[in-house]
Order: structure tokens, then C-alpha cells, then sequence
């Protein structure tokens, strides 16, 4: 594996499954170099016969094609295009390249009938034998989300923004007439007239009632000052509260739902009857609602469409549930929250009648030492499905509803998630093992499962990696200080002979709560070290997923005494097996894993090198710069800094060590990084410059949590393997430039020899 073959693997996304169950529609996106994004096609393939008879259906080039949706009948299907736009600006409206595979790794579940788009795109529509596109919509501020009527008679659509976003409906009567032309116009119907303009909408299952939040009020002010580029950023800025609305599409006559000004209605849920909503509702007080942690303080709701009675679920504060389920016979209600109520613990499901209002929910799952939760129910409603981390694996589970026993449905070295389609049935398995990239598989039923001879494959998207020489991967496991066992997986360099010793890589997950798994080229892509003659080692440290509950709080309160002993352990077990050579070893890692890539650079000097993205060198400062802060205030003892803890959240800093520093780091962030914001690394970089280690700061530009754009992903990863080349082997060579221009011409020989051949 090289660099570019990291960053050339196309992905899959948006599956959507026929109702019929026996076609199945999916983007494959591969990287565009000159816009630095991703650009997308649509494929068709059958899900008796599979990846054989797999059909590209959109071949545009330079544009995209995503979230294709089934028309109800199967004779033609719509999707999100900016092909007809002007121009696409790089990374205006998708999102670039992503990871694909280790933590972080994105996972597209089936499509439910809608989609996401930006400003230029609009709806299109095509039969599955093939044909011509036709545009069907002309929205001025384009289509940003879509789904089909349950009766499939009306095609729904969602354009403009804030205020004037309003919901529009195109007769299905009018867009498969035989009569129409690619050049026929086509009138929507405007469905809503909000002042506030429509947040999230559904389908109610009568087909003639449309659910949606909506603001309760609006400040024209406000976009006016935006209009006029006054585009300051307020923190935790005053919104107003939304309520959630029903519309009729026949008569348009829109009614209010929700009147309590003590929380914001969030996502809801529809039961399968029509007679039950269940909405998260999120808490009025504006510093308890930033964006990631909202959830934090919002408890479930249930609202009966019949008499308009709303009834609260739970009164938790500081602890997120999930969003509200329904059973498929629309008499139970469920959600997932942790144990007993309490911050960090294991999730359990709580279930409980509709209509026993008040009554104590039923606790399922306590005796299952991991997450439990809904992922999809079976038909009879005794069966609820779920996937969960076991280990180095990610498995597919089955909690009995009526016995309250967990039981483990698949038994793969892989990581596997499963999706059911609500409306043919039919389960998708997006899969990935050490040799197979993420790729999609399908069965029937739930009792196909667990037989792996049953699954059908849909997807190979990258059949080249076949060809490529890959390090050998497994599970291990270890003794820490403590005793306890600790997991993670080992990555062997290619061509591995026992007895040889081997330059290390330790690369550490972020999180901490995730885990690295048995998946294809996770550890920040560690089968290019594996080329390049490195063993990785990817430690499932404490405070780490999948080992049970014990495992992943006993470090409360002391946020990296076990982990950074879990993880030298992990080093020292290679060491005396035999596998690695202790003068040539570094470390990396981002976010969790660059706070710990900080606490390794000043509590040894075992490492030759050391790269440091998103890392965190002052909690206390860090707490105030980042988007989220209850989650940081647990780990460091559940005590804020100001109240009389100080000295607590100082001593778990790596700024309070930083006179040990020896180790050369390179440190990399992104310009607007929320999570873990910029000053800490520019802190820890002034920090070593000053001490004289060697070191060097890369910025990228952007405002997320990772690198955004494939040409700075590039950078970053052939910076890093020069750092490490450099100060871990000797190598004698620096990072240069010419290295990664020379990588960014030839990947664009690459990828048009790679379109060939496919």
C-alpha cells in the first residue's frame, strides 16, 4: 500500500434496497484530485446474483450523483445531482475524503427515502434499465432533502434555507407518465407556508400528513446581518425554541403539535400505526445546548396523535437516551440510555407499553457485559438486533425482548455493522475484514446471520487491492502493570520472518471510548507502514470500548495513569516476543490518541519520534476553548478545575510535565478545530521549540475535528511517514515537498488508469 492507493479507495455510500427486496442502489466515490473532493456515481446491482451483476448507471465525471431513492412501485428511481450546476466548488457541498476504514470510518445505512443535498443540487429521475436522466426539479436554492409519500403517490421535497425553507410535492402520477420528455416541465405544489421555514420532516404512514419542526419564531435580523457580511460566530448563541407541526398535503392546512416552551423539539419518530410520535426533546438553556452534547440534556417524549397528550419519558440530566423506537405492532415504545441512568455506563435498552403511561420502563440487557441497544426489531417484535464491539471485533447481537437475553449472532475476525430495510426486509451488512475493504453484503432474513455461506456480496469497489502485498493482521492481547489483560491488534509488516526484529509504529485510536478492530488498513492507514517494513501496533488502552464496563471507566478521575501503562505494556510484549526492536519505535495518534502521543513525549524517552495531531496539552485551558466539556469533566474526576480542583486537572495535563520532553514530535491540527482547538498544539510546539527538541507545527485550513480535504490528508500522511523514516530509522532524509507534488501528479495517472482498467 502506498499513500495515494490509501487515499484512492473508493467508497461506498447510500445504499437503498427496492421494496420488492431484489435490487439494490449504491454511490461508489472516488477521489477528484484537481477539486479536492470526492466525486460519485450510481450503481445497480441484483441481490440474488450480485456483485456479477452489478450495472453503472451515472457517469458524469466531474459531478455527483448521491442518495438514490426507490419510487415505491421499483420503475424508476430519484436522486441528488449538481450536474447541471455551473460550477462545483471544492468541497462546497460534500464532504471530502473520508477514512476509510479505522475509527472514524464512515458507515452509510440503508437509505430511508431521502437524501441531504446543497444549494446546486437538484432531483433527478431514471429508470433501472438504464436510459437518459431527467432533471425534475428547478428549485432556485436547490433540493436539500427528499422522500416518497407511503403510498407512493407523491414525491416530497424540502428547498431554501432557514426561513425560507418550505416542503414542495411532485405528483408520482406525473413523473412516470410514458407521454413526458427529458424537456416536459413539471409545476410542484408548495405543501407548506412556515414563517420559520421546516427543519426535520417525515412522512406519516397515511400518506396524506407530513410531520416537521419548525422554529416558533423568527429574527429577520438575523439573516439580514449575515446579508450584509456581518458574520460574527456566537458561542452557544440564543435560537429559538422548535415545535413540532403537522401538515395535511391535501389541504395544506398545517397544525401546531407541541406548545411546551421548556424544550426544543430534536428527532422524532413515527410508529408503524400512525398513532404515536416519540421526540427528543432538547433542553431551552442555551449553554446546555452546543452541538455536540445537545443530546446530553434532552430527554425522550411520547405523543399521542389521537388525543394530542404529550407525556415525558424520563427526566435525566447529563445523560443522553436514544432517539424513540417503536415495535413493529406500533404497543411498545423503547430507547437505549446508559445503565441505571448513570454518565458513561454501558447502554441498556428500556421498553415498555404505549399506552401504560407513567408506568416504570423494563431494563433489558443488564446481564451483558458491553452497549446494548436498537438497532432494528425483528417482524414479530421479539427480537431486537444490535451491533456492538466484542473485543477487536465488531459483531452483530440479538437481545430477547421476553427471556432479557443477549446473544451473539456472528462470530467474525471483522468488523460488521447490520441495517434492516423497513421496507422489503431485507439486511445489508456493511463489512470489512485485514483483507477486504468495506464492502456490502445482504441476506433475506435474521436467521441468515450468523451463516456466512448465506450472505450475498453487492459491493467490490476496490477489486485492485487484491493485488496488493498486505501485512499480516490479528488480534492480541497482553499483561498491563495491574494484571489486567489488555487487547488491540498487530499489524506484521509485509514479508514478516519470525525472529527478525522490526522498526514500530504504536498507533494510538482517538476517543478514548471506540476501540481499534480486525477492519482493512485501520490504524491511520497502517498497511503503508506494513510496506514500508514497520510492525503497527494499535493498543486498546483502558478507557477503550468493546472490554466491558469495568474496562472503560476505571480510569475516571486519573485520565492516563492505566492507559499509558496499557500501552508500554503492549510495546514491552512485542519487544520480548521477539517481533520488534526497541531502538526504532514511534508513536502517533489523533485527538485521544494525540493526547496521548503528549503524555508518552513527556513521561518517556523510549520513543525515536513522535506525531502529535489534535492533542491536548492543558485540560484546564482546553476545557473552556472546545465544543465539548461534560464528557472532559467526567474523565478528569467529575470536579471542575474551579472548584478547588485545580491542582487535579493541572497534574493530568501534559503541559505539567513538559521539562521531560526529549522526544522530536510533529504536531498537526486544523485551523478551526472545535474539539481539541488550535492553541493547544500552537502551546505544546512553543513549549519545545523553547526546550530545543526538535519539531515542527502543520495547519491545515478547515473548522472540523479532521483534516477535511484529500490533498492536506496526503500532506499529513507522507509528513508523518518522513518524520518517522527520518528520526525512527535513520533514514537521512527529511520531508520535502517535491515528495508529495510528485504523489499528487502521479495519483492523477493512477486514478485515470484505474478508470480504465475498470
Amino acid at each position: 500500500m502506498t499513500w495515494v492507493d490509501n487515499q484512492n479507495m473508493s467508497q461506498i455510500g447510500t445504499p437503498a434496497v427496492s421494496r420488492d427486496g431484489q435490487w439494490l442502489l449504491y454511490t461508489k466515490s472516488v477521489p477528484d484530485w484537481k477539486q479536492a473532493r470526492r466525486q460519485s456515481d450510481i450503481y445497480l446491482v441484483s441481490t440474488a446474483r450480485g456483485v456479477s451483476s452489478t450495472k453503472q448507471l451515472t457517469f458524469t465525471g466531474t459531478k455527483n450523483e448521491v442518495s438514490p431513492t426507490w419510487a415505491p412501485d421499483g420503475s424508476f428511481f430519484v436522486f441528488l445531482s449538481d450536474r447541471d450546476a455551473a460550477a462545483t466548488q471544492a468541497g462546497a457541498d460534500r464532504p471530502s475524503v473520508l477514512p476509510t476504514s479505522g475509527p472514524g470510518a464512515p458507515y452509510f445505512p440503508p437509505s430511508a427515502g431521502g437524501g441531504s443535498g446543497g444549494a446546486s443540487d437538484q432531483l433527478y429521475m431514471m429508470r433501472p434499465d438504464g436510459g437518459e436522466a431527467r432533471k425534475i426539479t428547478s428549485a432556485r436554492a436547490g433540493v436539500t432533502t427528499f422522500a416518497f409519500s407511503k403510498d407512493g403517490k407523491w414525491l416530497t421535497y424540502r428547498s431554501g434555507v432557514g426561513a425560507h425553507a418550505q416542503l414542495y410535492a411532485l405528483p408520482v402520477a406525473d413523473l412516470a407518465a410514458p407521454e413526458l420528455t427529458a424537456t416536459d416541465s413539471l409545476h410542484p405544489v408548495q405543501v407548506t407556508r412556515q414563517l420559520t421555514g421546516i427543519g426535520m420532516w417525515r412522512w406519516a404512514p397515511d400518506s396524506r400528513h407530513i410531520y416537521f419542526a419548525t422554529a416558533d419564531t423568527v429574527d429577520p435580523d438575523e439573516q439580514l446581518r449575515l446579508d450584509k457580511h456581518f458574520d460574527v460566530r456566537i458561542r452557544n448563541m440564543e435560537v429559538p425554541l422548535s415545535s413540532l407541526w403537522s401538515v395535511d398535503v391535501q389541504t395544506h392546512q398545517a397544525t401546531r403539535l407541541t406548545r411546551d416552551t421548556s424544550y426544543s423539539v430534536g428527532d422524532f419518530t413515527i410508529s408503524d400505526d400512525g398513532q404515536w410520535i416519540g421526540f427528543r426533546g432538547i433542553a431551552a438553556n442555551r449553554y446546555e445546548r452546543n452541538i455536540l452534547e445537545q443530546f446530553d440534556y434532552a430527554d425522550p417524549y411520547l405523543l399521542s396523535i389521537s388525543t394530542g397528550k404529550t407525556e415525558r419519558l424520563t427526566t435525566n440530566k447529563d445523560i443522553a437516551e436514544s432517539a424513540v423506537s417503536f415495535s413493529p405492532d406500533s404497543k411498545s415504545v423503547a430507547f437505549s440510555a446508559p445503565d441505571d441512568f448513570k454518565f458513561m455506563h454501558n447502554e441498556r435498552v428500556y421498553v415498555r407499553s404505549v399506552t401504560a403511561g407513567g408506568e416504570p420502563f423494563r431494563k433489558l440487557g443488564g446481564g451483558f457485559d458491553g452497549d446494548v441497544t436498537i438497532g432494528f426489531w425483528s417482524n414479530d417484535g421479539k427480537t431486537i438486533y444490535f451491533n456492538e464491539g466484542v473485543k477487536a471485533t465488531e459483531q452483530v447481537l440479538a437481545l430477547n425482548v421476553a427471556a432479557n437475553v443477549v446473544t451473539q449472532i456472528t462470530h467474525e475476525k471483522a468488523a460488521m455493522r447490520a441495517t434492516k430495510d423497513e421496507d422489503s426486509g431485507r439486511i445489508l451488512l456493511n463489512y470489512s475484514d485485514p483483507d477486504t475493504p468495506p464492502e456490502i453484503f445482504s441476506v433475506a432474513s435474521e436467521s441468515q446471520l450468523g451463516e456466512r455461506a448465506k450472505w450475498v456480496g453487492l459491493t467490490d469497489v476496490n477489486p485492485w487491492v487484491r493485488g496488493i502485498a498486505l501485512g499480516e493482521e490479528d488480534e492480541i492481547s497482553w499483561k498491563s502493570a495491574d494484571g489486567r489483560t489488555v487487547g488491540g491488534v498487530l499489524l506484521k509488516p509485509v514479508g514478516y520472518e519470525p525472529g527478525k526484529r522490526y522498526p514500530l509504529i504504536v498507533a494510538i485510536h482517538g476517543g478514548p471510548a471506540a476501540a481499534d478492530v480486525l477492519r482493512f488498513n485501520g490504524g491511520y492507514g497502517a498497511q503503508v507502514y506494513a510496506g514500508a517494513g514497520y510492525a503497527v501496533l494499535m493498543p486498546n488502552y483502558r478507557s477503550s470500548t468493546n472490554y466491558g464496563q469495568q474496562f472503560k471507566i476505571e480510569s475516571q478521575g486519573d485520565y492516563f495513569t492505566k492507559g499509558y501503562q496499557d500501552i508500554m505494556a503492549g510495546v514491552d510484549h512485542l519487544i520480548a516476543s521477539g517481533i520488534v526492536d526497541s531502538a526504532q519505535m514511534g508513536v502517533l495518534g489523533w485527538s485521544a490518541g494525540g493526547h496521548w502521543s503528549n503524555w508518552i513525549l513527556t513521561h518517556t524517552n523510549r520513543f525515536k519520534a513522535i506525531s502529535s495531531g489534535a492533542g491536548v496539552f492543558n485540560w484546564i485551558s482546553m476545557y473552556g476553548e472546545s465544543d465539548t466539556q461534560r464528557v472532559r469533566q467526567w474523565y478528569l474526576g467529575d470536579k471542575m478545575y474551579y472548584d478547588n480542583d485545580m491542582e487535579n486537572w493541572w497534574k493530568q495535563s501534559p503541559i505539567a510535565y513538559i521539562q521531560n520532553a526529549k522526544t522530536p514530535t510533529m504536531i498537526h491540527v486544523v485551523e478551526g478545530d472545535p474539539r481539541v482547538p488550535r492553541p493547544e498544539s500552537e502551546g505544546l510546539y512553543m513549549a519545545l521549540q523553547r526546550l530545543g527538541v526538535p519539531t515542527e507545527l502543520l495547519v491545515y485550513p478547515g473548522s472540523t475535528h479532521g483534516i477535511p480535504d484529500p490533498r492536506n490528508q496526503l500532506l499529513k500522511s507522507t509528513a508523518e511517514m518522513a518524520w518517522m523514516n527520518y528520526w525512527v530509522r535513520h533514514s537521512g532524509k527529511k520531508f520535502a515537498w517535491r515528495d508529495v507534488l510528485k504523489t499528487l501528479d502521479d495519483s492523477a495517472v493512477v486514478g485515470a488508469a484505474a478508470s480504465v482498467a475498470r
